[in-house]
């Protein structure tokens, strides 16, 4: 079957507009025709996010294609090690069949980096074999983020073996290098490693962008860094790309790349450069088969209201109309739950920091995923200072917990758990007090996976039955459930975070510099080491 659309072309590769007739047949565009009728509408490349962790949305990737279609989205590109480090090869094949259910187009990476470091414990383990054998599939585009900059920087054997193993299947390389400069940085990306998604200042890109590296400007639910970066638009389009890499699903259903678009040309940017980071340039770099609105493409556009407002009015992917203002078309899939949880109740005995006469303290900063270390001459949580505890346990064995304290959360009362702790997934939680910091961790011992509050008699949980990370249900349902965890930690509890639950996640991932927290201690990012 076929159908034709008349509506004005924005054609990002001559960079003009005019009003064209498109024929599409059989999930093709067969013809684009320049007409004379007048017409109101725009037709455009949809838009595809260069960098995203789908397990970080709450929602399998069935449900995540449902809710993004909405903005027009019609891809991404995905790296599923998420789901990697809680259930290895198994938890990446789900996530492939999945995705294959419904009508959006996701693209895998290889996990390079599973488990992430060799400081905490992860539930699996991608060996240089299995990368060997996943870069070789079809349904495999790219290696994903190589965190382990200091393997890279060192040539670690098993570090390069992936690498090559990249280089000679002709994929992409994606790279992670937070703050990575000079000779590092020029060291680090000679390896063949192509992309950047951590840049947090405009220096930093600019220096990479040197070095031949794509930035991927990132705006997530924690991590927000277009107003950094943004100024790099006006003069190396061709060498950007947007992402939101780790996304809620409260702020999924606010928007997605469009709302990137959208910032950008309110700021002025050129409409062609904006178009070109946001449609052409992810296609192009992964060698992604979506189309990019020219005769013999896969029919993947959107339908806009005009060129300033950028309200979606239809989304086709394969020439299937996949949401219509504001509705997805797209159909929910039955899933059976995929975990590995292990772990015991923590007994409240358990819960305290050891006393000193000075204390390492994490310092979470609001929109950023690196910390401050600071040193404090404090023995117990402190809330007029706004220093409570913080705690980590390994969820796939019973073990002892961590604890240390945290400065910057903003939170007076009660206490948030999460089996979302990148990169690891280990049962994380930061709270006032031993008593409801107990509470909110055994829930989610209880029931294998989720997030959870605690503040006295108060208790409630999020489950996540899908690797603790993700839920399974409608993604609409997830998401009032999750606004009403976020709603009572910024309302009840005091938190001044943007995104509670996110920022939490990211204290223990320790790549990102300077003082993180594993299951098996504290740990300095910037050192790569335990601190003593």
């Amino acid at each position: 079957m076929g159908f034709q659309i008349e509506a004005n072309l924005i054609d990002v590769f001559n960079r003009c507009v005019r009003p064209v007739r498109v024929t599409v047949y059989d999930q093709k565009i067969t013809a684009i025709e320049t007409i004379t009728t007048d017409v109101n509408n725009y037709l455009l490349p949809g838009f595809v996010d260069a960098h995203v962790h789908i397990e970080s949305s709450l929602l399998i990737p069935s449900e995540f294609a449902r809710m993004a279609v909405v903005h027009g989205t019609v891809a991404t590109v995905c790296d599923p090690h998420e789901i990697a480090n809680v259930c290895g090869m198994e938890g990446i094949q789900f996530m492939i069949q999945n995705a294959q259910q419904v009508p959006f187009k996701i693209f895998y990476g290889a996990p390079s980096c599973v488990p992430a470091t060799i400081f905490e414990t992860a539930g699996a383990n991608i060996s240089v074999n299995d990368i060997q054998q996943l870069i070789k599939l079809d349904s495999i585009y790219y290696l994903a983020e190589m965190m382990n900059f200091p393997g890279v920087l060192e040539a670690d054997a098993s570090v390069i073996h992936k690498l090559q193993a990249a280089i000679c299947a002709n994929k992409p390389i994606d790279g992670h290098a937070p703050g990575l400069k000079g000779a590092l940085a020029a060291n680090y990306f000679k390896h063949g490693i192509s992309t950047d998604h951590e840049c947090f200042t405009y220096e930093e890109a600019i220096e990479k962008i040197g070095l031949g590296v794509q930035v991927l400007i990132r705006e997530g639910s924690a991590a927000k860094n277009f107003n950094a970066l943004h100024p790099l638009i006006q003069h190396f389009a061709e060498q950007l790309m947007f992402c939101s890499d780790d996304k809620h699903p409260d702020s999924l259903e606010k928007g997605h790349i469009n709302e990137l678009v959208k910032r950008a040309l309110k700021l002025g940017y050129d409409l062609f450069d904006v178009l070109r980071i946001a449609c052409i340039n992810p296609v192009l770099h992964y060698k992604l088969p979506v189309g990019l609105l020219r005769v013999g493409d896969p029919a993947d556009f959107i339908l806009v209201d005009n060129m300033q407002d950028f309200n979606v009015l239809n989304t086709y992917i394969n020439g299937q109309c996949v949401a219509s203002n504001g509705k997805t078309h797209i159909q929910s899939v039955p899933a059976i739950p995929i975990n590995q949880f292990h772990s015991s109740e923590i007994a409240l005995n358990t819960i305290f920091v050891e006393p000193k006469p000075e204390h390492l303290v994490i310092e979470c900063i609001d929109g950023e995923l690196i910390t401050k270390k600071l040193t404090l001459s404090q023995s117990a949580c402190n809330l007029e200072n706004d220093v409570i505890f913080l705690g980590i346990v390994n969820r796939y064995q019973p073990a002892k917990a961590q604890f240390c304290y945290i400065k910057g959360s903003g939170i007076q009362c009660g206490a948030m758990a999460s089996t979302v702790a990148h990169d690891s997934h280990n049962l994380i939680a930061m709270g006032t007090n031993a008593k409801d910091l107990q509470q909110a961790m055994n829930s989610l011992m209880q029931c294998k996976g989720g997030l959870s509050v605690a503040n006295g008699s108060y208790h409630d949980v999020l489950e996540l039955p899908f690797a603790g990370l993700m839920s399974g249900a409608d993604a609409y349902l997830t998401t009032q459930q999750y606004k009403a965890l976020d709603i009572y930690v910024k309302q009840v509890m005091g938190t001044t975070l943007g995104a509670p639950f996110m920022t939490l996640s990211f204290m223990a991932l320790l790549v990102i510099p300077e003082l993180k927290l594993s299951d098996l201690g504290l740990f300095d990012g910037q050192h790569f080491k335990f601190v003593e």
